[in-house]
């Protein structure tokens, strides 16, 4: 829930992308894909719930129904992995699983974690995840789908590793770097490393002349897509968030999105076709969710009943799912 305030408006979002309607993914009903976000429900307690709706946005669902926060960061198939201060006090948030139904809801993590994006590899049964324990903060770990820390990647108490997510094959690990220091004059990057925590790389060089706020992403949470081997990542340029690509080796960075507007939590369909993500307009007023193709074109918008809609990430529907 990294309130980043930005909006969307509607009216130029359509006169600058065209007016005629895109065709939206229509998903075979053996494997239903659905669309989780984050809605914030009341203002006042910090309630954030979950919803799930389908990829037209028809038959929005209010799958968490738990007051506190809870908030959505990863989906694997039919599971949704959240982060939750639902047993224990304000804003100390630990993992948790459910079904994209809202059913067999199980706590994982025995220590804390921070508010950040996750990812998984070898099917699911791995996570790596951003945590606190024994005083660390913002350290990134492996951990199994029971919680067991499998090992710790990041040992720097003076620094931020957030946001991790893993490349196609497992073996290395992109994440949102910055180090502490004291004016606040740190600027947040993308980063890989291998799976050892070894051969780390810098990704992103955010431009010089520009200035986007301490507190903003100046490389948001990045997304690995494995069809194109493109990582996708949001970022304040020229005063307002887009969403950009580039390849893994730091070539061919790419804007996705326009200047006129801000985009910035997505998540890449399994097929590597349509983008879903949270956009808002320049005056704080609403977020919606949209989607669009992977090029960038045929924007939709999906939701438009609250002020914070916002995360989404695409999942399987739990009781439409044949596995192999």
């Amino acid at each position: 829930m990294q309130k980043i305030l930005f909006f969307l408006l509607i009216s130029v979002f359509v006169g600058c992308k065209g007016k005629v309607k895109p065709e939206l993914p229509e998903p075979e009903a053996k494997d239903s894909l659905l669309i989780a976000y984050n809605v914030l429900l009341e203002d006042s307690t910090d309630n954030y719930e979950i919803f799930v709706m389908g990829t037209d946005g028809k038959n929005p669902k209010n799958i968490s129904n738990n007051p506190g926060v809870d908030w959505v960061y990863y989906a694997w198939k039919d599971k949704l992995y959240f982060i939750s201060d639902r047993d224990t006090s304000y804003r100390n948030y630990f993992l948790y699983e459910m079904d994209s139904n809202g059913e067999n809801i199980r706590k994982i993590s025995s220590f804390r974690l921070e508010d950040s994006w996750m990812s998984s590899r070898k099917n699911g049964k791995e996570l790596v995840v951003s945590g606190r324990k024994d005083d660390n903060r913002h350290t990134l770990y492996f951990i199994n789908t029971n919680g067991k820390i499998i090992r710790q990647l990041t040992h720097d108490t003076l620094a931020y590793f957030n946001d991790p997510c893993f490349s196609p094959d497992g073996k290395e690990v992109v994440y949102r770097y910055k180090k502490e220091r004291l004016d606040r004059s740190q600027i947040d990057e993308l980063w890989i490393m291998d799976e050892y925590g070894r051969n780390v790389r810098q990704l992103t060089h955010y431009p010089e002349n520009d200035s986007a706020e301490w507190h903003t992403y100046h490389a948001g949470p990045p997304i690995w897509e494995p069809v194109q081997n493109i990582i996708s990542f949001t970022s304040k340029r020229n005063g307002n968030y887009s969403i950009f690509t580039i390849k893994p080796d730091g070539s061919d960075l790419k804007q996705l999105t326009d200047e006129k507007m801000n985009e910035t939590y997505h998540s890449w369909s399994p097929d590597g076709e349509w983008i879903t993500f949270d956009g808002s307009d320049l005056e704080n007023k609403k977020y919606s969710i949209y989607i669009m193709q992977a090029d960038g074109s045929g924007i939709h918008q999906l939701t438009n009943k609250y002020r914070f809609e916002q995360g989404p990430v695409f999942v399987l529907a739990t009781k439409e799912i044949i596995y192999p």
